[in-house]
C-alpha cells in the first residue's frame, strides 16, 4: 500500500511503452492505467510532430496512444496550462491527467486560483526539469556547434550536465555550461527557475536517482498526494508497472542533484537581475521600444488575464499608438507582479525579441522580497 511521502523505483510491464519510453516508462504506463480504468476521462500529453524540435499537445482518450507521447522532448516549450483553460474548458467538465513540469504546474495553479481551472478534476504526474531548449536556437546551435544537420537528429536529451544528440551516423554531447557560455544551451527563463521537482503535483517523477541495476530502466517516483498514492497501488495491485523502494543512496543523489540545480538557477538569477540594478526601467524603456503591440505577450501568459477595460478609454495608453507607451507594458508588468510564474512564454513568443521575462520575474523577485521578508534579500538588492 503506496502512501504519501513514500519514494520508490516504477517500471512499465508494456512491452511497447518499454520500447518507446525513457526511463523505464512509468509515467506513460501510469497515464494509460487510469485512463483505461476510468479514473480520467483523457490525457493531456506532448507528442513528437514533425521532428524533435515540434512539441504537441495533444488530448488522448484511448489507451494505445499514450506510447506515442513516451519520452521526452527538450526542444519544445509549450505550457499546458493555457491550453488546459483555452481548450479544454479548465477541466470543469472533465477529469483529465496532465503530465506537467515545473512552469506547466505553477500556470496551472495560478489559474485555479482565478478559478479557471478546476484543480479538483486533474491528475497532476509531475516530471524533473532541469529546463528545455527554444527550438529554433536549438537547430542552430546543433548545427554551429556541434556541427551536426538538425534534420538528421532523431533524439535529444539532457542528462549529466550534457545536451545530448543522436542522429544518423552517431550521437555527440556537449556540457551545457559550455553551451551556455557561448549563448546556447536552455532558454534563459529555464536558467533562473527554482522548481526543478514539481512536489505539489500528485507525483514527482524523473531519472535522478536511479542507481543500480535500475539505472535507465525505471523511474524515480515520489508520492505526493493521497491521489498520487491511490493511483501508484492501483496499477502496481494490476500488474500495470512493476515498484520497488528507491535505494536510500539513490535519495540522497536526488536531492545532491536538485540542490546543484538550484544553485546554478540562483546563479543565473544573479547574473541576470545584476544588470538590471541600476537600470531596469531605463532599459523597460529602451527594449520596449521595439514593440508592435501584437498582444502575444498578454494572449500567452498564463496569469496575465485581461478583463478589458469595459468599455472606458485608458487615461495612460493612447489606442493605437506604435509603439506603445511604457505604460503599456509597466501595467502588465504591475499586473502579474506577484504571480509570474517565469515560464517564459512571453518572451519566447514576442515577435520583436524583447527580453520580456527578464523584466517580469526580475520585479517578481523584488515583489518576493517585499511580500515575503523570509525570502531574505533580493538578488540584486542593496
Amino acid at each position: 500500500m503506496a502512501a504519501k511521502g513514500d519514494m520508490m523505483y516504477a517500471w512499465t510491464t508494456d512491452s511497447e511503452i518499454a520500447k518507446k519510453a525513457e526511463c523505464g516508462g512509468a509515467v506513460t504506463a501510469l497515464l494509460k492505467y487510469a485512463l483505461e480504468n476510468k479514473m480520467v476521462d483523457s490525457v493531456l500529453a506532448i507528442k513528437k510532430g514533425q521532428d524533435v524540435y515540434d512539441a504537441v499537445p495533444t488530448i488522448i482518450t484511448d489507451p494505445k496512444d499514450l506510447k506515442d507521447t513516451a519520452g521526452s522532448l527538450h526542444c519544445g516549450s509549450v505550457l499546458l496550462s493555457k491550453v488546459l483553460k483555452k481548450y479544454l474548458k479548465g477541466a470543469k467538465d472533465k477529469k483529465i491527467a496532465v503530465t506537467v513540469k515545473g512552469c506547466d504546474l505553477m500556470g496551472i495553479l495560478e489559474l485555479a486560483k482565478r478559478n479557471d481551472i478546476n484543480r479538483d478534476n486533474l491528475l497532476l504526474i509531475g516530471v524533473n526539469c532541469g529546463g528545455t531548449v527554444s527550438p529554433v536556437k536549438a537547430r542552430k546551435m546543433i548545427k554551429e556547434v556541434f556541427q551536426v544537420n538538425p534534420d538528421t537528429v532523431h533524439k535529444e536529451e539532457i542528462d549529466k550536465g550534457q545536451f545530448i544528440i543522436e542522429y544518423e551516423g552517431g550521437h555527440k554531447g556537449i556540457k551545457i555550461d559550455e553551451l551556455e557560455d557561448e549563448g546556447y544551451g536552455r532558454r534563459t527563463n529555464c536558467r533562473r527557475c527554482l522548481y526543478k521537482v514539481p512536489r505539489q503535483a500528485d507525483l514527482a517523477c524523473g531519472n535522478w536517482g536511479v542507481i543500480g541495476e535500475k539505472a535507465g530502466k525505471a523511474t524515480f517516483v515520489e508520492i505526493c498526494s493521497d491521489k498520487g498514492a491511490d493511483l501508484i497501488t492501483k496499477a502496481a495491485k494490476s500488474n500495470a508497472i512493476g515498484t520497488q523502494a528507491a535505494d536510500p543512496k539513490g535519495i540522497e543523489i536526488r536531492g545532491k542533484v536538485e540542490g546543484a540545480m538550484l544553485k546554478l538557477g540562483e546563479k543565473w538569477r544573479k547574473k541576470d537581475f545584476t544588470s538590471l540594478k541600476d537600470n531596469l526601467w531605463s532599459a523597460i524603456e529602451k527594449e520596449t521600444s521595439r514593440c508592435i503591440k501584437c498582444y502575444s505577450c498578454i494572449e500567452n501568459c498564463p496569469v496575465c488575464v485581461s478583463t478589458g477595460e469595459n468599455g472606458k478609454k485608458s487615461l495612460m495608453v493612447d489606442a493605437g499608438a506604435i509603439p506603445p507607451s511604457p505604460m503599456f507594458h509597466m501595467r502588465r508588468f504591475a499586473h502579474i507582479s506577484d504571480s509570474c510564474i517565469n515560464c517564459g512564454q512571453c518572451e519566447e513568443l514576442c515577435a520583436m525579441d524583447i527580453p520580456l521575462a527578464l523584466f517580469s520575474h526580475a520585479i517578481r523577485s523584488e515583489a518576493d522580497v517585499v511580500f515575503e521578508p523570509k525570502l531574505g534579500k533580493s538578488t540584486y538588492s542593496n
